[in-house]
């Protein structure tokens, strides 16, 4: 597996709930998945607090509120994203 995905998310989240459920058969055999409780770490509850969910693949930016699936594609594939 190559590329690492990772989730910023807080317990209750609706709409983190949703997209987890939404990206994880994507992601089958194509990375990993971590989801990150933003509300564990003071750093990462000042950047967050409102855009969760967030996801993020190797460290760079995808997505927030909502999956875009053609982004998250063509960040698993190593394309840069392009209009």
């Amino acid at each position: 597996m190559g590329s690492s995905i990772q989730i910023y998310s807080r317990p209750g989240c609706h709409l983190c709930e949703q997209l987890i459920e939404e990206i994880e058969p994507l992601l089958r055999g194509k990375a990993t998945l971590e989801v990150r409780n933003i509300d564990s770490r003071a750093d990462w509850h000042a950047k967050y607090d409102t855009r969760v969910p967030v996801v993020e693949v190797d460290g760079r930016f995808i997505c927030e509120h909502r999956l875009e699936r053609a982004a998250l594609r063509r960040a698993l594939s190593g394309t840069e994203c392009q209009p």
